[in-house]
């Protein structure tokens, strides 16, 4: 995929129908490289479907039709030569509820690279070497190290959606979705994964999906706020919150709906 210097993700015309239903209108969207931007709106205005378009995962149900053109690092993801698999490499995904694998910490770490690298990456110091590298991007090297063959869905909530994450860094990924990650953390879990987040930010593109108002000015440097399938608005978090320009994303935050 070419680089693009200014944008990650851009979409033109985009829209999705789930059977007969439309879920998602004309979305045009410019979302910055480097930058954590939140999806907002009420329950069913459209922000995980559209989240799940970037990789594509919509088209695993049968019944879906997408038409438009979503554009990531320049390329267009439904041209003909885009291969799913090298798409998903370049666009991890975290999802609500943490799901490590039943196996251990480091076999979850090296996963992708078993599964999408050459013979000749998967020796046993190249394999450690991404190991460490990963859990200290993510902050886990020095609780875990010693723990590395202890079974992964033994860890606490914050550590396994850590993981998640860190599972994803070996692929060196362009793109971070995330699913309202902190939805099944505490309040301390939440805090840890928004400084994680910050950390990531400038060397991934980040795009969360949250229902928390709070999150989303705390933890994004820009919000998207949608409502019925449609883009109503998308400016610097700071000004979304201050002085939306839209009087729906005004009706939004002030907890008039949603």
């Amino acid at each position: 995929m070419s680089e693009s210097p200014a944008f990650s993700i851009q979409t033109r015309g985009l829209n999705l129908w789930y059977g007969d239903f439309q879920a998602l209108k004309e979305v045009t969207v410019d979302i910055k490289h480097g930058r954590i931007t939140s999806l907002i709106g009420p329950s069913g205005c459209g922000k995980t479907t559209l989240l799940r378009c970037f990789n594509r995962v919509n088209e695993r149900y049968g019944y879906v039709t997408t038409k438009g053109e979503i554009r990531l690092l320049g390329k267009n993801i439904y041209d003909p030569d885009v291969s799913l698999i090298e798409l998903r490499k370049s666009v991890g995904m975290v999802f609500q509820r943490p799901n490590p694998l039943p196996i251990s910490v480091y076999e979850n770490v090296v996963f992708g690279l078993r599964i999408h690298s050459p013979r000749s990456a998967l020796k046993r110091p190249l394999l450690d070497e991404a190991v460490e590298k990963a859990l200290t991007e993510v902050g886990l090297w020095d609780d875990l190290k010693d723990r590395l063959r202890h079974k992964a869905t033994e860890l606490q909530l914050e550590q396994q959606q850590k993981l998640c994450i860190a599972r994803l860094l070996p692929l060196k990924p362009e793109i971070i979705l995330m699913d309202e990650p902190c939805s099944a953390l505490d309040v301390e879990g939440t805090r840890a994964i928004e400084e994680l987040m910050f950390e990531l930010k400038g060397r991934y593109t980040i795009v969360i999906v949250t229902h928390n108002m709070a999150q989303a000015r705390r933890a994004s440097d820009e919000c998207i706020f949608m409502l019925l399938g449609e883009l109503m608005e998308h400016t610097r978090t700071e000004d979304l919150f201050l002085n939306p320009k839209h009087p729906k994303t005004a009706e939004y935050i002030e907890g008039r709906y949603g």
